[in-house]
């Protein structure tokens, strides 16, 4: 059962995300082969405050 994790900053739709788990899928099982039945997404979302990236908040780095 192959796991495909996503962290990403908050903010994305359920239809974003349903798009983002589908294609994953997709593009796993025509890589990899398998079934897209047996592919599983774990998306956490994270708070641009709780992310730092280059020695800087994302939130500083990247406002809204």
């Amino acid at each position: 059962m192959p796991i495909i994790r996503v962290e990403m900053f908050s903010g994305r739709s359920t239809e974003q995300k349903r798009a983002l788990v589908r294609d994953l899928t997709d593009a796993f099982v025509g890589a990899a082969g398998g079934t897209a039945q047996s592919v599983q997404v774990v998306i956490t979302d994270v708070n641009k405050s709780d992310w730092g990236t280059g020695g800087q908040l994302a939130a500083d780095k990247f406002p809204d």
